[in-house]
């Protein structure tokens, strides 16, 4: 569902304009009713429709509450998930602490991962982007058995 790369702006009020090409498809699968937490791995945010972040919190459940590891894990996502609704002209509204925890001013950048995309900071897209470019020599080098079948 989600592909590709978007420059946005944030307005004044810390909202965002979803690419209109999405728009559609959202309000059709989840009503324009979204899931936004922080990455895990990352400092970006992670925007899930929320049939998906559904799935996400039934595993979550579904974990032992006497573990640490998935108390850390329930901690982070769901301590940090909020409810974001689309307006009627495509926009979402991003809290400040979800702001601050990602380093997100004015000038973001959307990136599709099938089922949900990230909010980067522009700068640090374009890092981690320069990153991950670098790293793929090694993944021709040894790639794992998940990737042998990809085209590298």
């Amino acid at each position: 569902m989600f592909r590709g790369e978007y420059s946005l702006s944030l307005d004044a009020k810390g909202r965002l304009a979803i690419p209109s090409r999405y728009r559609q498809r959202l309000v059709e699968t989840c009503g324009g009713k979204l899931i936004v937490t922080i990455s895990l791995l990352e400092r970006c945010l992670v925007v899930y429709p929320f049939p998906r972040w559904q799935r996400i919190e039934d595993e979550l459940k579904g974990l032992p509450a006497l573990d640490q590891k998935a108390q850390a894990i329930n901690h982070l996502l769901i301590g940090h998930a909020v409810d974001c609704d689309m307006d009627s002209q495509g926009r979402v509204l991003l809290t400040q602490t979800l702001r601050g925890f990602a380093g997100l001013d004015k000038r973001i950048m959307m990136v599709g991962q099938v089922d949900k995309f990230e909010l980067w900071d522009e700068a640090g897209w374009n890092q981690r982007r320069e990153e991950l470019l670098g790293a793929v020599p090694q993944l021709h080098e040894e790639p794992s058995d998940a990737l042998r079948n990809l085209v590298l």
